[in-house]
């Protein structure tokens, strides 16, 4: 039996602003001499990203007295803290995460969320309990029965577990309907200490959330819309590189640590990761696969990949889009690339490599083939 993703829905919070803006709030915030204002810019520029969302309405205006999130002054002290950011990821995380699902299965009949037998949440932004999971079958009017799966603080790689544990239940159970939901509010973590690791982290973080439905391909709710079977997946952690990417719960919100090494230890070790995937998958080589789904969690891991797999650059052109749109969404942003690329499937059989990196440094790979009616 083959589980296939059938439907893919995003959203994101009503806050849209320019990376240029972006820039100048945390140049301003950060109180940049300007050399430094200089550097950051340089970072902000070569980014690939030019417009992001946050839940956050104050990185788009300039008067303090309008703030509603960050203290009214010229250094936003005090800086909130862990248990202020957590109060509005509760306040939000469920609502935009609800809009996704709503999009997910907007072209599916009435009654449609009645059928859902699994509800599997992604997210590493925050948590609480009763949390997302309960709140989201409440505002969908999910049955209470459902059974709930939490996946949390894995980083951008999570909703690839997601989409792993939802393979995992159709599989077992032929009648299982999954519903998938990653919600990410990274911006509620910002840091305003001078570091680079905080300058870097700041420049591309943005808030989504995506909802995807994983069911039986041959019991499919619509089998005559196109899809996405789950084919294989793969997991690999590099210890040798342990310290360059981790997430910590500090006392003024989440403290993100990304060095530069990270496109580096990525560049080098995909060729082997890649080709043990494809072993494992019984696949021969690269020629096998038409389609990439890459996370895009910065423009220089896009080209590391590139680079050491010797692709051409319209390969990640999907990935790309969405930096672009939407800046890095961590595990939600996965998702947001396999919309676009199923909705712009015009073939049917393809075989899609997907990647997604986070803290360990973990790779998570998957193999997915395009399904058309």
């Amino acid at each position: 039996m083959t589980s296939c993703i059938s439907a893919i829905g995003t959203a994101n919070p009503a806050n849209r602003f320019s990376q240029s803006r972006i820039y100048q709030f945390m140049a301003d915030a950060s109180g940049l001499d300007v050399n430094n204002r200089a550097r950051l810019k340089s970072i902000y520029d070569h980014s690939g990203i030019e417009t992001r969302y946050s839940v956050i309405p104050d990185f788009g205006t300039d008067e303090m007295d309008e703030y509603e999130f960050f203290s009214p002054s010229a250094t936003l002290e005090p800086f909130i803290d862990t248990a202020g950011r957590m109060a509005i990821y509760q306040k939000e995380a469920a609502n935009i995460a609800a809009d996704a699902v709503k999009d997910c299965l907007k072209n599916y009949p009435e009654g449609t969320l009645q059928q859902i037998t699994h509800l599997v949440t992604v997210s590493c932004t925050g948590m609480y309990a009763p949390g997302l999971d309960i709140d989201l079958v409440e505002k969908l009017g999910l049955k209470t029965t459902i059974e709930r799966t939490c996946i949390n603080f894995m980083g951008c790689y999570g909703a690839v577990n997601g989409l792993k544990t939802a393979d995992y239940i159709c599989r077992a159970d032929a009648n299982a309907k999954v519903l998938v939901v990653s919600v990410e509010l990274c911006t509620l973590h910002f840091q305003k200490e001078n570091t680079l690791d905080n300058w870097v982290a700041n420049s591309l973080f943005s808030d989504g959330a995506a909802a995807v439905l994983v069911e039986n391909t041959k019991i499919a709710i619509a089998p005559s819309a196109p899809r996405l079977a789950l084919s294989h997946f793969y997991s690999e952690f590099l210890p040798q590189a342990r310290s360059e990417m981790g997430w910590y719960v500090g006392n003024t919100g989440f403290e993100m640590k990304l060095t530069s090494k990270v496109s580096k230890q990525i560049k080098a070790h995909i060729p082997a990761i890649t080709q043990r995937l494809l072993q494992s998958a019984g696949i021969a080589n690269l020629s096998h696969i038409q389609a990439y789904a890459i996370h895009p969690g910065g423009r220089k891991i896009l080209e590391a990949v590139e680079e050491a797999l010797e692709l051409p650059e319209e390969s990640n052109a999907f990935a790309y889009g969405i930096l672009q749109r939407y800046g890095n969404m961590s595990s939600a942003t996965i998702l947001f690339v396999l919309k676009d690329l199923l909705q712009n499937t015009v073939k049917n059989d393809q075989q899609i490599l997907g990647f997604a990196f986070g803290p360990g440094l973990t790779v998570e790979g998957m193999i997915l083939k395009t399904q058309l009616a």
